[in-house]
C-alpha cells in the first residue's frame, strides 16, 4: 500500500489491523476519540532508524482501573461473538461501558435513563443495557410505553369517564386480587372498541353510571360479526370492573349476548380489504398479506419463508413446502420487499425472507407480532385473510374439497369444512336470487 490510508478503522478488543500501519489520535470536540491513519512510511522511518514500533492501541475498557468496566468489556466480548456483532457496534457498547460505568461505585446500578442520555448517539442502547442486565447492572427506571399510551388516550376521554377508564386499563394490565394482568393487545382492543361508544355517551351523560342498557343496545345494534362480539366483550369487562369497585349502581351490559360466529362463514367485505390495504403500508406487512390473501399462508410460514424458497423469474414460491406459481399481487409486493431488504441490510446472513432489526445479526425467523404487525387491533388477522382466500377458491371454482386440499396443501377434513361452508353460501345466494324473481313476475 502507498500513500495514506483514506479509510477510517475502529480497532475493538485489540485486533490486528489490516491495511494501515501508522495511526494518529484525534479528538473531537464532543469527547469522543477515533483513530486516523497515517501513512506507510512513518512506520517504515521508524523502523530504519531503530526506533521503537509504537505499541497496538486498545480500547481504554480494556486498561480502566475499574474491575467493573473490564468485567463488562468482557461480557460484550462474548455477546459480540455470540450474536455477531460488527466491529463498529462492539466499539460503540464498549464506548457506552465506559461512559455509564467509569468511576461508578461497585455493585452500583445504571439506570436505563441515564444509558438513553449520557452515550453519544452511535451507541447501540439495547445491546450497551443488555450487557448491564446480564451483569445484574442495569435499573429500568423508564416508563413502559403502554403506560405512557394509558395517559395519553385517557387525557382524550370526557372527564366524567375519564377516571374509571384509567382505573379499568390499569387493572387490565396489572391485575388484582380478583383479576389477572391480560396482555398489551387486549388493553389495545377493547380501549378500542369501547372508544367511539364513550365519545357518543359523553354528549348525553356526565358519568359512566348513567348509561343505560338502551344506550348499549343502541351503539351495537349498527355492528356485525366480530366487531360487535369484539365490541360486547370490551364493554362487558369496562362495566363489570365498575360494578364490582361500586363506580356504577347497575350493570347495564347484563343479558347482552354474543352470537358465535364461525369465522370461515364470514367472507371479508371490500370494505375490510380496504381497511387492510391501508394497515398494511410497510413493504414487510405487505408481503404478509399477500402470502396470506394469494397463498393462505398461515403465520408460522410467513415467519420461515426464506430465500431458497424464490424463485422470482418463474414466479415460483415454495410455502410450507408446497411449490407454486405467485401471482401479480405476490409479485409486486415481494419486489418491493427484497429491494428494500437489500438496500437496508446488504450484510446479513439471515436467510429468513422477513428480517428486522433483530434478526438481522442471526439467522432465525421474525416473531409473529411483527407478522400479524396492526392487524389484531383493528379485528383482523392472517388466519382470517387465509380463511378467506380458501373460501374465495371455494365460492369461485365450486365446492371440491378435492380442489381445495391440492391447491392449498391442506388436510382433507379441512377442505371438506370449507367446501360445506361454500356450499351453504352458495344455496343461500340461489335462494335469495329465487325468491327475488318470483317477487318480481308477481
Amino acid at each position: 500500500m502507498r500513500g495514506s490510508c483514506r479509510s477510517r478503522a475502529y480497532p475493538v478488543f485489540g485486533l490486528p489491523l489490516k491495511g494501515c500501519l501508522g495511526r494518529t489520535l484525534l479528538t473531537s470536540a464532543n469527547g469522543i476519540e477515533r483513530w486516523f491513519f497515517a501513512d506507510y512510511y512513518r512506520l517504515a522511518y521508524r523502523r530504519k532508524a531503530g526506533l521503537p514500533v509504537p505499541p497496538r492501541w486498545q480500547h481504554p475498557a480494556w486498561s480502566s482501573g475499574d474491575p467493573t468496566v473490564r468485567t463488562a468489556a468482557a461480557k460484550a466480548l462474548r455477546l459480540a461473538e455470540a450474536h455477531g456483532w460488527d466491529r463498529s457496534s462492539a466499539r460503540c457498547v464498549l464506548d457506552g461501558i465506559v461512559t455509564v460505568l467509569e468511576g461508578r461505585p461497585t455493585g452500583q446500578r445504571v439506570p436505563m435513563s441515564e444509558v438513553r442520555a449520557h452515550t453519544h448517539r452511535h451507541v447501540p442502547k439495547p445491546r450497551l443495557a443488555e450487557v448491564l442486565a446480564d451483569l445484574d447492572l442495569l435499573d429500568d427506571d423508564t416508563t413502559p410505553a403502554i403506560r405512557a399510551w394509558i395517559d395519553r388516550v385517557v387525557g382524550e376521554v370526557a372527564p366524567g369517564f375519564a377516571d374509571t377508564v384509567r382505573r379499568w386499563l390499569i387493572v387490565l394490565l396489572d391485575g388484582d386480587a380478583r383479576a389477572r394482568p391480560r396482555s398489551e393487545a387486549t388493553l389495545y382492543a377493547y380501549f378500542r372498541s369501547v372508544r367511539p361508544f364513550l365519545n357518543q355517551w359523553a354528549g348525553r351523560h356526565s358519568h359512566l353510571r348513567e348509561v343505560t342498557n338502551s344506550d348499549i343496545y343502541a351503539v351495537l345494534n349498527p355492528l356485525r360479526g366480530y366487531q360487535r362480539n369484539n365490541a360486547i366483550h370490551a364493554l362487558r369487562s369496562l362495566f363489570g370492573f365498575a360494578k364490582k369497585r361500586g363506580l356504577v349502581f347497575t350493570n347495564p351490559t347484563v343479558g347482552v349476548k354474543t352470537r358465535q360466529i364461525d369465522p370461515e362463514m364470514v367472507p371479508i367485505t371490500e370494505q375490510e380489504i380496504r381497511a387492510i390495504e391501508q394497515l398494511a403500508s410497510k413493504p414487510a406487512q405487505r408481503v404478509a398479506v399477500a402470502l396470506a390473501a394469494e397463498h393462505a399462508a398461515r403465520t408460522g410460514a410467513i415467519r420461515n419463508l426464506t430465500l431458497d424458497d424464490l424463485d422470482m423469474p418463474n414466479r415460483r414460491i415454495t410455502v410450507d413446502g408446497h411449490n407454486q406459481r405467485f401471482g401479480e399481487l405476490t409479485h409486486r409486493a415481494l419486489t418491493a420487499w427484497l429491494d428494500h431488504r437489500r438496500t437496508t441490510w446488504p450484510l446479513t446472513p439471515n436467510r429468513h425472507v422477513l428480517v428486522n432489526a433483530k434478526t438481522i445479526l442471526g439467522t432465525g425467523p421474525v416473531s409473529g407480532p411483527f407478522v400479524r404487525f396492526s392487524l389484531g387491533r383493528n379485528g383482523f388477522s392472517i388466519d382470517r385473510i387465509r380463511a378467506d382466500r380458501i373460501l374465495h377458491e371455494a365460492l369461485t371454482a365450486g365446492p371440491d374439497p378435492l380442489h381445495l386440499a391440492l391447491v392449498f396443501n391442506i388436510e382433507h377434513s379441512t377442505a371438506l369444512r370449507y367446501a360445506t361452508i361454500a356450499e351453504h353460501l352458495l344455496n343461500d345466494e340461489l335462494e335469495t336470487a329465487a325468491a327475488t324473481e318470483t317477487g318480481q313476475n308477481r
